[in-house]
């Protein structure tokens, strides 16, 4: 029979009650963890948010306090409370200025983009829930939309958004907050203007047609067929990238040739 050795401490220690304010602050950190509330989003109202958590509001304003401490909670007067930009602080300042200044800079984030979106479109398509792929189709079929109205802007946005989706089915918070970070770059347009690819009909339509490819291959379940359709398309967005620079360029010296004969001629 065995007897437990006396003298000898054992690791176990009194259980104590947790304070329900914890409990609340552990809800809304997985929220943000899990990108579900995003940077910049507005919390309900404290009456509202204490009833849906079923706590007090003075458990609730002790929760948002500590929330606000770790800064990943913001209060704007009069005007409520709102999830941080934590993903702000992922690049300096001065980093970000230096992306924009350099062209190279561009084609790094494309391949950058093209080893993590391709693996994120491989993941999602084993780790995808259902509603991820509904998500993913519907983001999509809105896609197909914009570009029946020939909206080049909200083409743009959308593009985003389904990438975006792909990266939130692969269900890997450190990549979804990472690459998040790296699109909202995109989207003020510090690596490239991507409405500009919007603009060529011809453009436009080889990009509808890389999506679809994607989606097809997600909604098919389709791990090799998603991660292929996704480093086809960043192939073709780096080349039409290039061509927009090498366009630049050969203007640039044709208006040099055109103003220097004109300057002959006079």
């Amino acid at each position: 029979m065995f007897r437990p050795i006396s003298g000898v401490a054992m690791p176990f220690q009194k259980v104590q009650p947790e304070k329900l304010s914890t409990s609340v602050v552990r809800q809304i950190e997985l929220l943000i963890l899990r990108g579900i509330l995003r940077p910049g989003e507005r919390l309900p109202s404290e009456r509202e948010l204490s009833e849906r958590l079923g706590v007090s509001r003075p458990s609730l304003r002790d929760a948002v306090a500590e929330l606000q401490e770790r800064g990943l909670l913001a209060t704007r007067p009069g005007a409520g409370i709102y999830v941080a930009d934590v993903l702000g602080s992922a690049f300096s300042d001065a980093l970000v200025r230096l992306f924009a200044a350099h062209e190279e800079a561009v084609f790094d984030y494309i391949s950058f983009r093209r080893d993590m979106e391709g693996l994120a479109a491989e993941r999602a398509a084993r780790l995808a829930t259902d509603t991820d792929l509904r998500v993913i189709g519907t983001v999509f079929a809105r896609m197909e939309a914009a570009h029946a109205k020939r909206n080049p802007a909200d083409e743009a946005r959308l593009d985003a958004d389904f990438h975006l989706a792909i990266i939130e089915a692969s269900h890997n918070v450190i990549m979804l907050h990472m690459m998040r970070s790296m699109y909202q770059l995109l989207r003020e347009g510090v690596f490239y203007n991507r409405s500009v690819m919007f603009r060529q009909r011809t453009t436009r339509s080889d990009l509808l047609d890389q999506h679809r490819a994607i989606n097809d291959a997600l909604q098919a379940r389709d791990p090799s067929a998603a991660r292929a359709a996704v480093v086809a398309h960043l192939d073709y967005v780096e080349r039409a990238l290039s061509d927009q620079q090498r366009a630049r360029r050969n203007e640039a010296v044709a208006r040099q040739r055109f103003e220097h004969e004109q300057g002959r001629q006079a």
